[in-house]
Parts: C-alpha cells; sequence; structure tokens
C-alpha cells in the first residue's frame, strides 16, 4: 500500500527538521572514501524534498555542514561545498518549477564565496514560491545561533530601541536565524545516532524525535512517510495531561 495514502493530511507537521546521518559509514560498508557516501546521499536529499512537498509540509530544514564540520579533512569539506554546489545549480529550475522556497541559514560569514553567490543565485530565483520552504542549515551550530541572538538584543537595549522588560520568547525568536518559520514539529535523524548535535535547540522545544536506524543514502519516501505516520500517533501534550487534550478536542 502506497504509505503516503495513510498519511493524514490535516495533521501533517507545519515544520520538519532532518540531521542527515550515515553519509560516511555508508560509504565505509562500501570499501569506498567518505565522499562517495556524500555524492550518495544527495539522493536521499531529492526523495526528502519530494515526500515533504507530496504531504503538504511547509517547512523542511536540513542540516547540511555544522560548524564544527570545518574541523573535517579538507579535500572533504571542499568535496562538500562543491557537491551543495553543483547540486543545487542542478535542482534549481526544479525547486522553481514545483513552488518551493530555498533558504540557507547559518554562519555564511564561512562560506566560501563561490559557493555563497551560488546559493544567493538559487534563493533569488526561487524567493516568490510558497508551497515549501527548504531552509539549508550550512555551517549552523544552534549555540551560535542563540549567543548571536542575545548579542543583537543587547545591542538594541544599549541604543534604546529595546527595555529588558520587553524580552520575552517571541523577542528572541525573532533574533534567531529561523525567525521566518514555525517552531519544529518532528526531528529526524538517520544513522541510528541519537543526539541533537546543536541543532535548532530553541526550535525544537517541543518537537517529536524521530531516530531511525537508516543511514543516509539509503533514506528514501517511505523512510519519510514512516515517521509522518509515527508522529500522527503520538500525542502532543505541550505539557498538559492527556486528560486536558481529550476535553480540547
Amino acid at each position: 500500500m502506497d504509505l503516503l495514502t495513510q498519511i493524514n493530511t490535516d495533521k501533517v507537521p507545519s515544520h520538519v527538521a532532518v540531521i542527515m546521518d550515515g553519509n560516511g559509514r555508508w560509504a565505509k560498508q562500501k570499501g569506498k572514501p567518505r565522499v562517495f557516501g556524500h555524492k550518495n546521499g544527495v539522493k536521499a536529499v531529492r526523495q526528502t524534498i519530494d515526500a515533504a512537498g507530496n504531504a503538504g509540509i511547509k517547512a523542511l530544514t536540513l542540516f547540511a555542514f555544522s560548524t564544527e564540520n570545518w574541523n573535517r579533512p579538507k579535500a572533504e569539506v571542499k568535496t562538500l561545498m562543491t557537491l551543495l554546489l553543483t547540486s543545487l545549480k542542478r535542482e534549481a529550475n526544479e525547486l522553481d518549477k514545483n513552488n518551493i522556497k530555498l533558504q540557507v541559514i547559518g554562519n555564511l560569514e564561512s562560506i566560501p564565496s563561490s559557493v555563497l553567490k551560488g546559493l544567493n543565485k538559487v534563493i533569488e530565483q526561487t524567493k516568490s514560491n510558497d508551497a515549501l520552504t527548504l531552509t539549508i542549515a550550512l555551517s549552523y551550530g544552534s549555540r551560535e545561533e542563540i549567543v548571536n541572538a542575545v548579542k543583537n538584543i543587547s545591542k538594541k537595549i544599549v541604543n534604546k530601541e529595546l527595555s529588558i522588560e520587553e524580552i520575552d520568547e517571541n523577542i528572541l525568536n525573532n533574533h534567531l536565524y529561523t525567525f521566518t518559520l514555525p517552531d519544529v514539529d518532528l526531528m529526524i535523524r538517520t544513522s541510528g545516532e541519537k543526539r541533537i548535535s546543536n541543532f535548532l535547540l530553541w526550535q525544537i522545544a517541543y518537537a517529536e524525535l524521530h531516530f531511525t536506524d537508516v543511514l543516509w543514502p539509503d533514506f528514501s519516501k517511505d523512510n519519510f512517510y514512516n515517521a509522518l505516520l509515527e508522529y500522527q500517533n503520538r500525542e502532543r501534550r505541550y505539557g498538559k495531561t492527556s486528560d486536558q487534550i481529550e476535553k480540547n478536542k
């Protein structure tokens, strides 16, 4: 049976975030270098974007490269950046055709200028699309994001643009990279690892977490749909009791 037909389109998460993990191990299992895994992971990215669009999800955020990933071998980093650029150039028209808007979050000052130029071109091409917002977390670290938000808020207080009494969750949220996005409802991590790895720490406060043993290059549409089905079978209480949730239905 087609798993997509089993999904309740009225109960899909607004925002799904994915930690794409396992490229290196997938390649190692096949006796290949790590970059072979990264190259094959592109197929899983395409499958995930298609699946999210088919399910009617409005926001999809993919963790492509962390601030810590700069510590990897230079050859691997260069390959990752080149792969990102060539993949986006190749997929730009497809994203546009499917009404998908691309945006990028992270410390973009660290990104090579040639890569940034290519990214900005696709961002500009798709800026008016509104079916799905695809966010690539690139040179991203959640702690750094929060520290930057605090610094920017502090500057506004010093400049008397904001008072301490005005600071609340909304103020902080509006100073994060993801200020245009809803909170994450579902976070998926592949490869069997069960940790968050400094990814969207503020945004996943009430997210449902889905961990799968599937290595990223093998992640398919059906794997994504299974995560959605599991999500729809969970009770999201936001600190309330089950009885309270039932009464408010």
